[in-house]
């Protein structure tokens, strides 16, 4: 298996910083920070602070196996490899002084996982703890950089869907507020690299409990501490594509349903609907009077799952102009016109109102009854028919399809619930905006937000880099010895000549996003009757630097203030 010495997961101009530092630096002190939402989604005004523990202890344990572990020959391969790399001599005499130590030199602070700050709050900071390795610090960067961004990232996503998610149940079907950890499902583990899996995934599970991303069972153990007779997320037995499509080609789709049904008659069970025909499904199949009383004599529900298309019409139905070209068509939802001369296989459907859209279908494929109209006849018949159903299912959309299919009740705010026993789930191209756009159609027609779960993927996990909150590590103060600079002997050591410098940067060029912050720093919660502020104090004495609410979660090598997923979500409560 592929196990790399650690020195190679840093950026290539990392090498050479070592020799760039101010003589005689002894410490260096930096920040890890969100600077801006300027790239965030819609609707996010904080950042949440996660992923610190994760970061640290994955670093701890690659350093620890592939590093420390190594034989020191093996390790001291790495700055051979960086005199081919630069094409230069190259000294690695502080790899071989840290292999020597056995544990990395350096002292990390965070902030508690599980609050929300503004941009340009430092989440942590670090700090070599033995004079001499200045360099760790810049080293590192690299590697948290790219451990810690989407692990936040994520976790501020999925606060936003839950918010989304909490207003509108509270709005249309408070009674089941229980069912909000459920509502948004994390499907995106399939366009995620192994490690962001974890780190997003364990984000997503801040909020929820629904998702289909494993490794955060046993991730939320190992990181997080929890309960090994537990598990911190939930999901249900579904099919999807592949097998639906075994069973198709074998004993049809119907069957398929029902088999499923009989194979699996308690609990929720969900199947993929659109493998071809969604509309075929809802308004032929489950309308069944087989099949339907098989759904509503099981003890569990069905819940159907469309995947492709828009998913706001595909849940909630199309909105169509009731005036097109000056004509008032709504008594008039649709219109079939025969193309083919010899009147048998093939006709046109135009969708009146909204754009005109011609799908051309082949008659003898579908089901014999339809049987070769005349054009005289075939609009009497349309009108009551099968295709007219299919055409009708597609403009109400899933919800109302399922609901008038299967019914429900009306609750306390008049909205409409499906039966217990049926339900939907979309998990394709979900995004916040989609998200609203659905509540707020469904809502609209008079139907309550609970009847849908929201699969949120890669269209919201993987679409996003370390700008989309603007996460960055900066230097902010360090210390030079100036004795190092004029050596007079053994008293150099014996009494340093210390003198500290405030360090940062403020490019010019840009609007002030990457202005970064200066000296020491303190990170303050603030509270009273009237406001609460997570607020930064910059070029803090060292006495300042250990108050606030920032904590020492590692240093050299050993652990502390550990925190749990669980204590997370109780902190991330809305």
């Amino acid at each position: 298996m592929f196990k790399p010495n650690t020195l190679y997961y840093s950026d290539g101009y990392k090498v050479g910083h070592k020799r760039m530092l101010a003589p005689g630096t002894t410490r260096l002190y930096g920040t890890w920070i969100p600077r801006s939402l300027k790239h965030a989604p819609k609707g996010i005004t904080k950042i949440v602070s996660f992923g610190q523990q994760l970061t640290v202890k994955w670093l701890h344990d690659e350093f620890t196996e592939n590093f420390f572990k190594l034989p020191l020959e093996d390790a001291m391969q790495f700055p051979e490899d960086m005199k081919l790399y630069l094409g230069m001599d190259y000294d690695g005499e502080h790899f071989k002084q840290l292999h020597k130590l056995q544990y990395l030199p350096i002292k990390i602070k965070s902030l508690p996982e599980g609050i929300e700050t503004d941009p340009n709050i430092p989440h942590m900071t670090f700090i070599n703890t033995v004079d001499g390795f200045a360099w760790l610090t810049l080293y590192l960067e690299t590697l948290i950089s790219s451990l810690a961004w989407k692990s936040a990232t994520s976790a501020t996503l999925a606060l936003q869907y839950k918010r989304n998610a909490t207003e509108w149940v509270m709005k249309t079907d408070p009674d089941q507020a229980f069912l909000i950890p459920f509502l948004c499902h994390d499907f995106s583990a399939r366009g995620l690299d192994p490690f962001s899996m974890l780190s997003s995934g364990l984000g997503h599970a801040t909020s929820f409990r629904g998702s289909d991303t494993l490794i955060c069972i046993p991730g939320a153990r190992y990181f997080y501490n929890e309960p090994k007779d537990q598990v911190c997320i939930n999901s249900v037995n579904a099919s999807e594509h592949s097998v639906s499509t075994t069973k198709i080609f074998t004993v049809g789709e119907k069957q398929m349903i029902i088999d499923w049904l009989k194979e699996f008659p308690t609990g929720i069970l969900s199947i993929v609907a659109d493998t071809f025909d969604l509309w075929k499904l809802l308004v032929e199949y489950l309308a069944d009077p087989e099949v339907k009383a098989l759904i509503l004599a099981r003890d569990g529900k069905l819940v159907i799952r469309p995947d492709s298309g828009d998913p706001v019409d595909i849940i909630c139905g199309k909105l169509y102009p009731i005036i097109e070209d000056g004509i008032d068509y709504s008594e008039i939802p649709a219109f079939f016109n025969y193309k083919s001369t010899n009147y048998a296989n093939k006709f046109t459907e135009y969708h009146i109102g909204g754009q005109l859209r011609e799908k051309t279908i082949d008659i003898a494929r579908k089901d014999s009854k339809i049987g070769l109209l005349s054009k005289d006849s075939f609009k009497e018949t349309y009108d009551r028919g099968w295709f007219y159903k299919l055409y009708e299912a597609e403009k109400i959309g899933v919800i109302e399809t399922l609901w008038n299919i299967f019914g429900g009740t009306i609750n306390k705010q008049g909205f409409k619930v499906l039966d217990s026993h049926i339900g939907a789930i979309y998990g394709d191209s979900i995004t916040l905006d989609r998200q609203v756009q659905i509540y707020s159609r469904l809502a609209n027609k008079g139907f309550a937000s609970t009847n849908i779960v929201l699969g949120v993927g890669s269209f919201t996990y993987q679409y996003n880099t370390r700008d989309t909150l603007g996460f960055a590590a900066k230097g902010a103060w360090f210390e030079i010895n100036e004795n190092k600079l004029n050596p007079t002997g053994w008293m150099d050591d014996a009494y340093p000549k210390l003198k500290s410098y405030d360090i940062y940067k403020d490019p010019v060029t840009d609007d002030g996003t990457k202005k970064s912050l200066k000296g020491l720093c303190a990170v303050y919660d603030y509270a009273s009757d009237s406001e609460a502020k997570i607020y930064v104090k910059e070029q803090c004495t060292w006495e300042e630097e250990s108050q606030g609410i920032l904590r020492i979660i590692y240093e050299d090598g050993n652990f502390h203030n550990q925190t749990t997923l669980q204590e997370i979500r109780e902190r991330l409560k809305v």
